[in-house]
């Protein structure tokens, strides 16, 4: 199996989504480990297993409709398999499997019958102090953005998941790129506090364009930064409300095609505003679990 991904908008060819089929039950609040999925075991409102399938089944007929062949991992019994994009990442011609968090590992052998159609020399299994999850990965051509956390506090924080090691992993496998670590504000329990990966503070759109939360970073020179590399003309930033509902969890299709949460209305206007196709899809179920459409892929083939 061919690999190639070196942005977040190329015109995707390939795509690993997750699956909904047997999710488990609903988790206790000491089984949750992020802020939403916190936040929606508290209120009684963590989705059912058919509300789940029939938004991922109007995700995928969209990725369908646009020729991308899409792949899904084994379905393993009462298993959370909605987010794939934590379980790995594709760079260039590799592909990097996370070390996630331990109540997790289930969902990578999942993906063992995927795997074994890639080189193994282009299979990267992460050495056991080096955390990394894809959320926290963002591409842009020469640049590897990382969000991380890296506070003397990092074993207790559930939603720190990427680590300062992971900083120096990339960079030794990918030296000829610019890598920069973004530290991120974190909160266990509270989802208009806490960010859990990058992606939901940040993401490119388009050839050029971003579309940003400036509080989710814990330095604000880190979202000036990310601002002036685009410019803020081809910025769209977020307020506290959107990113609580995760506008920038967006999945492009191609530079031109943009597939967006049903609810995005701002969002949707200034991507037509900008010439972007947008396709809408039902995700609000789903993202009471902590995640969205970006979260829920694992891209492995991108036009070059």
């Amino acid at each position: 199996m061919d690999l190639h991904v070196s942005n977040e908008t190329s015109r995707l060819r390939t795509v690993i989504l997750g699956v909904p089929e047997s999710n488990g039950p609903v988790p206790s609040l000491d089984e949750t480990y992020d802020s939403k999925s916190y936040e929606s075991v508290l209120n009684g409102v963590y989705p059912t297993n058919e509300a789940i399938t029939a938004e991922m089944t109007a995700f995928e007929k969209i990725l369908r409709k646009y020729d991308v062949d899409v792949l899904r991992p084994r379905v393993v019994k009462d298993c959370n398999q909605i987010f794939s994009r934590d379980v790995g990442f594709v760079i260039d011609d590799k592909i990097v499997v996370s070390n996630v968090i331990p109540d997790r590992q289930e969902e990578i052998d999942a993906y063992e019958g995927i795997y074994s159609q890639i080189h193994y020399k282009q299979i990267y299994n992460l050495p056991e102090m080096v955390h990394v999850e894809g959320g926290d990965v963002v591409l842009y051509n020469d640049y590897i953005f990382v969000g991380q956390y890296a506070f003397s506090d990092y074993p207790q924080i559930k939603t720190a998941r990427t680590n300062t090691l992971a900083i120096d992993y990339l960079r030794m496998i990918f030296p000829n790129k610019k890598i920069v670590p973004l530290n991120l504000r974190k909160s266990d329990t509270d989802p208009r506090e806490g960010i859990l990966h990058l992606d939901c503070t940040f993401m490119p759109v388009g050839a050029d364009m971003a579309i940003i939360y400036k509080p989710g970073f814990m330095n604000p020179r880190d979202a000036d930064r990310l601002v002036r590399l685009f410019g803020q003309d081809k910025v769209l930033e977020l307020t506290q409300e959107e990113m609580y509902w995760m506008n920038s969890n967006i999945f492009s299709i191609a530079p031109d095609v943009v597939v967006v949460e049903e609810h995005f209305t701002r969002l949707k206007q200034w991507l037509e505003g900008k010439g972007i196709k947008v396709e809408t899809v039902p995700y609000r179920e789903i993202s009471k679990m902590g995640g969205l459409l970006r979260c829920s892929t694992l891209p492995l083939r991108r036009d070059k």
